[in-house]
């Protein structure tokens, strides 16, 4: 059987093909944010080698990624909406891939920057066509689940990216500056995004071994004017307003969490940066993953139950648990009691990964759910990574005013943004769940 039969033929939580499908997407995402993250460990070299302060750093960690990656979210998105989203996948992860090597090659501040552009742009393939696929090989019922192996993604490759770097900035810091040919002086931070980008390319090839799906719950067979995709979602502007901005508020603080995260280990429990990528890789990974799969599993067991809006309840008890173990880190200063705290707040903030995208796939007709997931991306983005880091390097620099208060400006972050985001969130609940079952009536049973 073809590929593309396959596809056609092989929906459900018990086909092992479209279980295949989703690790190949766990490699991808992996390597998203494998390429996203290892900002998370180069802190001091970087800092040191461009003579910048925290809130210039987390521009270039946050902002130049995020800006271009919401906004270029768009274009594609109507490209995974109506064209083929393996292929658009493919191609995103060989210019993301190709973009963090050239991180390597910066010289300065702004060569840095416009090379973090061009891996934000190249990741903005990834979400909505990647997201959109999986709703095709899934139904309701185990979708979040899916979603959440998924994004085990995120913090496999956050995690690889602290543990790898830890592995290359234990071995550079020995060398001082590399002599290499053609590419002459280089520092190590620069070997690191090297070595964690061009295996990248290998993922982009592996991506053509699945095949595009047939396209399910649509609500016409043509393509969708733009016009009709605003009119859709503005008309049930509470249900998406308040579940795309709660949540974007709330991933302010886990975006925050997950790039000061390290630097947190090195400044407040005086780890060395390799300790440091090596300790919160493992944290990532490990409480981190179990995060993602406790959300998706009990979730789905709750939507089949017959509790439509499981998933977004799901996320907002994690909202209320997180947040006081990220307002601990403000106060804790031993290993002893900062690393269990700080595996909780990273178990508890990985919830949202799966489950938040889950709910606008299942809210949206098909032909609209890149473009909905765009427009997820773009605030989740443009607020939570382009916002969050600098937020906490702006009380870091100015309200507390010394290094090693990064942790009490985690703290102050997530005692300020974590109710808000629930709040919102919470409001948003029954307009939710209206909307979920005006879907549901709409694609009738899986």
């Amino acid at each position: 059987m073809s590929l593309r039969a396959l596809a056609r033929e092989e929906r459900g939580s018990g086909s092992l093909y479209a279980w295949y499908v989703v690790m190949v997407l766990v490699l991808a995402q992996t390597c998203s944010f494998l390429d996203r993250m290892i900002m998370g460990l180069l802190v001091g070299p970087i800092r040191a080698t461009f003579e910048i302060s925290d809130t210039q750093y987390s521009l270039l960690a946050g902002l130049a990624f995020s800006i271009f990656y919401a906004v270029m979210g768009f274009p594609l998105a109507r490209l995974a909406d109506n064209g083929n989203r393996r292929n658009l996948i493919a191609a995103g992860i060989a210019l993301w891939s190709v973009m963090t090597a050239l991180c390597g090659l910066a010289r300065n501040f702004w060569s840095l920057f416009l090379a973090r552009v061009g891996v934000g742009v190249g990741e903005a393939a990834l979400g909505p066509a990647g997201y959109s696929i999986i709703a095709d090989y899934f139904p309701r019922a185990s979708l979040g689940r899916a979603l959440s192996v998924y994004m085990m993604g995120v913090t496999l490759g956050s995690g690889l990216a602290y543990m790898i770097g830890g592995i290359v900035v234990q071995y550079v810091e020995t060398l001082g500056q590399i002599e290499l040919p053609v590419l002459g002086t280089m520092y190590g931070w620069q070997l690191t995004f090297i070595a964690v980008g061009l295996p990248g390319l290998l993922i982009a090839m592996l991506v053509f071994t699945i095949a595009e799906p047939l396209r399910r719950g649509r609500l016409r067979s043509d393509r969708t004017p733009v016009p009709e995709v605003i009119a859709f979602i503005w008309q049930r502007r509470r249900a998406y307003g308040s579940h795309i901005t709660g949540i974007s508020i709330f991933v302010m603080v886990v975006y925050a969490l997950n790039l000061w995260g390290p630097t947190y280990l090195i400044r407040v429990l005086d780890f060395s940066r390799a300790q440091a990528g090596w300790t919160f890789g493992l944290i990532m990974m490990i409480a981190g993953s179990a995060g993602l799969l406790f959300a998706g599993f009990w979730s789905d067991r709750r939507v089949a139950r017959g509790q439509r809006d499981a998933h977004v309840r799901t996320i907002l008890w994690s909202i209320v648990a997180m947040m006081p173990f990220v307002v601990l880190l403000g106060f804790v200063t031993t290993r002893a009691a900062a690393l269990p705290v700080l595996a909780v707040a990273i178990f508890f903030s990985a919830f949202q990964g799966g489950l938040a995208g889950g709910t606008l796939q299942s809210m949206t007709p098909n032909e609209m759910r890149g473009q909905a997931m765009a427009l997820y991306l773009f605030l989740a983005n443009l607020i939570g990574l382009g916002l969050g880091p600098t937020v906490v390097a702006l009380m870091t620099d100015y309200v507390f005013g010394y290094d090693a208060a990064i942790g009490k400006s985690l703290a102050l972050a997530g005692a300020l943004l974590c109710p808000l985001g629930g709040l919102i969130l919470w409001r948003g609940l029954r307009h939710i769940d209206a909307v979920l079952e005006e879907a549901q009536l709409r694609s009738g049973p899986d």
